[in-house]
């Protein structure tokens, strides 16, 4: 399918798709569905604190059809994913992100504004995100909005999954906002990947595309649009599923690609994150979110609602303690709240550099 932004989607045979290429996975018997689903979901359709419904949204490849039952859709390489990489070897991983304080934040690298749980056994989490187009200055710069699972030290074995939306510059563009996943196991050394770039994900859905984009997009002091994820433990296999929205079971990670993750989650994060890669100490102009610092409120900050943690007896509940971390609350902040329509929710974000961020 020719998607109007210009994206490719291929429908690949479901037992064709790079997944296979672990060696781990050779003999691996595809699980088309997960045998639990966490309970006590949160009603994602109550009015939002402005008393209007957030809309929500799909991919801009549907336009022009779907694929097939037993093949899943595979957002075709461009030549400006390969040229991101630092290297060949690099391709389809993240880079190595800094932790939140008190672990070793580089602030000069990587810039996050987030809230956090620790402290407990986590076996998922779910959020309602908001999703904007934020401006980014430079190539290989980008900004995303995603919730981390997250097991092990931040030292060399860190395991993480990461699933929301990002935005990235290449050399010659912009890429339109799309919805993104990552794992990895030894502290974005060596090991993951992103979407379907490689193997690991097995995905079993064939109406969402990862790595593709998404659409409409919120618009200040207008329409809001949100994307709802969830990613749980399947309590009788042990692997990680993720779901889009309410109705898109998309697949999983299986729990033998983790150390710590093979067990349970230390840590969750949701908000923003973005790369700073200006020279000399200065600042970049990218923004978080919708590039408005939260203190602006709805229809023109961007937001996480509805965030909740899965337990060991696979209920979803209201996480406990949440605390936020930002490196430089003048570039981008994060402020927490909860009422009865969105649970417990924050506004994130900020424009980077300006008169108090340099």
């Amino acid at each position: 399918m020719q998607s109007p932004d210009g994206d490719i989607i291929d429908c690949v045979h479901i037992s064709k798709q790079p997944a296979f290429d672990h060696p781990f996975l050779k003999d691996h018997k595809i699980q088309m569905r997960p045998d639990f689903h966490p309970e006590g979901l949160f009603e994602d359709n109550k009015v939002s604190e402005s008393k209007e419904r957030s809309k929500p949204l799909t991919q801009l490849w549907h336009v022009n059809g779907k694929c097939p039952e037993d093949t899943v859709p595979i957002r075709r390489t461009k030549e400006d994913d390969v040229l991101r990489a630092s290297s060949v070897k690099r391709y389809g991983r993240k880079k190595h992100r800094t932790i939140p304080k008190p672990r070793s934040a580089d602030p000069d690298l990587i810039n996050q504004s987030v809230a956090y749980v620790e402290g407990d056994k986590y076996y998922g989490a779910k959020a309602t995100i908001n999703v904007w187009e934020p401006k980014i200055q430079q190539p290989n710069e980008f900004s995303l909005s995603q919730l981390w699972i997250l097991g092990g030290s931040f030292g060399e074995d860190l395991n993480s999954i990461e699933a929301g939306w990002q935005l990235v510059k290449t050399m010659g563009s912009v890429l339109p906002n799309s919805l993104s996943c990552v794992w990895q196991s030894d502290a974005y050394q060596a090991t993951g990947c992103y979407n379907l770039l490689c193997s690991g994900f097995i995905q079993v859905n064939s109406e969402i595309a990862m790595g593709a984009s998404i659409s409409p997009i919120s618009a200040f002091r207008n329409a809001q649009y949100d994307i709802s994820i969830l990613i749980w433990k399947d309590p009788k296999e042990g692997h990680w599923w993720m779901q889009f929205g309410n109705d898109y079971v998309l697949g999983y990670w299986p729990s033998f690609l983790f150390s710590y993750l093979a067990d349970s989650a230390s840590m969750i994060e949701w908000g923003g994150e973005v790369v700073n890669s200006e020279p000399d100490g200065q600042h970049t102009s990218t923004q978080m979110g919708s590039g408005h610092f939260p203190e602006e409120g709805f229809g023109k900050a961007s937001y996480f609602r509805n965030i909740q943690v899965v337990d060991s007896s696979n209920n979803l509940k209201a996480p406990k303690g949440i605390g936020t971390f930002t490196e430089q609350s003048n570039c981008y902040d994060v402020q927490t709240g909860s009422n009865g329509d969105w649970g417990h929710y924050f506004y994130y974000g900020g424009p980077g550099k300006n008169p108090n961020c340099q």
